[in-house]
């Protein structure tokens, strides 16, 4: 018989009643340390005091009323980001896969408002992950996220991460855009180095197209910059935001130049829940800790510390690990062990990290880790991996 949860998930048999920082505990009072941050979403670990005491003063207040009508608070965080980011413009999702979805019918109405209508497909890369909306699993074209959902919609042309002479041989009359992650995630946690998205901004300066980046997991502080891009020194046209805005929230955004956005006039997009009062009040309160001065330095540095304990943890479990990948707090532990046996094993050592495609065990901490805790990380890790080294 069916679960009354859809039976979509391979759940670990854990559940949780409560969190606090990069902590969280079961309903027996166990505590786990934890270094996945809901796949990078409590950019500032579980309750935090600020964004509960602004979702409460606004829950008290209203929650919904619809983009039917102005909603102040997504003004306001629309201003926010405009004002520190590349962007003249937001649109507010619920998702980062509505985010995606929207930067995609951004692009062709772009083309479309401009007359050239036939440039209509977008540059998509191996190893992708943009969501699981039937668009953007036909985005991705991974077979794990595709099998059985066929026939997938048209429109992506897919690239080998990597392969420059099929990337440019991929440009048509009919290209529209090239989208691509800066940090590869779900697919492995590979960054894409700076002189490549310094290449791919060229080509599409050159043959006119957009460039639409997804910092949906690796945005909003996680490299030490407030987004990934940053530092290759370039920006793009279109990028889609989400997980950590919203610091466990639901919270998506589509941001994008005055250029790119002139076809999106009234009625051509929407949402009913997107960007309601209770999310953006939550996501200005996110954004005003992140833009404080020193957080993202604070990140870089801790980011340090942490890829120091990892490279050590290489070191001395050679049986286990391979090396490590990844930029600011979005690492990866490249294993050669299965990357669930290390997953699993860090259950039973109590902390909680996230798999990742090419064998890779994701470490997505909150940003606000204290030196304490990344030691702690790295012992609990230590005594996993010694555990599952004994086993070998």
């Amino acid at each position: 018989m069916i679960s009354p949860v859809l039976p979509s998930y391979a759940r670990a048999p854990l559940s949780f009643a409560e969190g606090e920082g990069p902590w969280l505990k079961t309903e027996t009072g166990e505590r786990y340390l934890d270094m996945g941050a809901g796949i990078a979403v409590t950019a500032l670990g579980h309750a935090h005091p600020r964004l509960v005491a602004a979702l409460e003063g606004q829950a008290r207040r209203l929650w919904h009323t619809s983009n039917l009508y102005q909603v102040p608070n997504q003004t306001r965080l629309a201003e926010m980001l405009v004002d520190n980011t590349f962007a003249d413009t937001v649109f507010f999702t619920n998702s980062g896969t509505e985010a995606m979805e929207c930067a995609v019918k951004m692009a062709r109405k772009y083309f479309h408002a401009v007359g050239q209508p036939e440039r209509n497909r977008m540059i998509t890369f191996g190893g992708s992950f943009h969501g699981r909306t039937l668009g953007m699993i036909s985005a991705a074209r991974s077979e794990k996220l595709t099998d059985g959902f066929g026939p997938l919609l048209d429109g992506f042309d897919h690239v080998a991460f990597g392969d420059h002479d099929g990337l440019h041989a991929a440009v048509t009359p009919e290209t529209a855009a090239i989208i691509i992650e800066p940090v590869i995630g779900e697919g492995g946690i590979k960054p894409v180095p700076p002189q490549c998205l310094r290449g791919l901004r060229a080509l599409c300066d050159e043959h006119g197209l957009l460039l639409i980046l997804d910092e949906i997991q690796c945005g909003m502080g996680r490299t030490g910059k407030l987004f990934a891009h940053e530092w290759a020194g370039i920006t793009p046209d279109i990028m889609a935001v989400a997980k950590g805005i919203g610091g466990g929230f639901p919270l998506g955004a589509c941001l994008a130049t005055e250029r790119a956005a002139q076809g999106m006039t009234a009625g051509t997009h929407g949402s009913t829940y997107g960007g309601n009062p209770l999310a953006c009040a939550v996501g200005a309160e996110v954004l005003s800790v992140m833009l404080e001065d020193g957080f993202l330095d604070r990140v870089s540095q801790i980011s340090g510390r942490l890829r120091q304990g990892l490279e050590g943890l290489v070191a001395s479990h050679p049986t286990v690990f391979d090396h490590v990948r990844g930029e600011g707090l979005m690492l990866g532990l490249v294993c050669k062990a299965p990357n669930t046996d290390v997953i699993n094993q860090g259950y039973e050592a109590h902390i909680l990290t996230i798999p990742a495609a090419e064998n890779v065990v994701r470490i997505l901490p909150p940003l606000n880790l204290t030196d304490a805790e990344v030691d702690e990380a790295i012992n609990r890790l230590n005594t996993a991996a010694q555990a599952l080294a004994a086993a070998l």
